[in-house]
């Protein structure tokens, strides 16, 4: 299916090799039987978690994104260790960036966010029964949280306070989970 269309990796080499993310440059056969190269990111993939309030607010961070230099607001979220369960990345997460637990946890999907540069994917969970503790932030991680309610989020993707496109996606999400329209996987 879709052989038409399917690009072939004739060979290639990693151009970068950073300790979180890896550069790869291939040589590749194109559908038309021409040659081409492509770059890419290797990243292991990352969670994210959409944490519903028991008074139907949602637990949102800012942080500070040093590539865009400024403070984002997000999802909580964060990569897969090598050979790491998805779902308890997520509960790993939520706990180290927020200090919450969560009793109640569904997968929602699996976004691919720089389809053209990168393999990344992102595992998107709904975090519910929320109790709040104390933050294990990382070394050299800095973070604030705060609640807002759905609509208040939407408001904030309407007006541009949020850009980042997995707090879209998951507040996108949030707002039809919410109402009882789309259920989590």
């Amino acid at each position: 299916m879709d052989s038409n269309l399917k690009e072939i990796r004739l060979d290639g080499e990693v151009a970068y090799d950073g300790k979180f993310l890896k550069v790869s440059r291939d040589r590749i056969q194109l559908p038309d039987g021409k040659i081409s190269h492509r770059e890419y990111i290797r990243h292991p993939g990352a969670v994210v978690i959409l944490p519903l309030l028991d008074d139907g607010r949602v637990l949102l961070e800012r942080q500070f994104r040093y590539p865009n230099d400024r403070v984002f607001i997000e999802f909580p979220a964060g990569k897969i260790d090598p050979g790491e369960d998805h779902l308890d990345c997520a509960k790993r997460e939520l706990v180290e960036e927020t200090g919450y637990t969560a009793t109640d946890w569904r997968f929602v999907c699996t976004i691919h966010n720089a389809i053209a540069y990168s393999d990344e994917h992102l595992e998107l969970f709904l975090a519910r029964g929320l109790t709040a503790g104390q933050a294990q932030l990382d070394e050299g991680e800095f973070l604030e949280t705060f609640t807002a309610t759905v609509p208040e989020l939407l408001e904030m993707v309407k007006t541009g306070q949020v850009t980042d496109v997995k707090t879209i996606i998951g507040a996108f999400w949030l707002e039809k989970i919410v109402a009882g329209n789309w259920a989590p996987g």
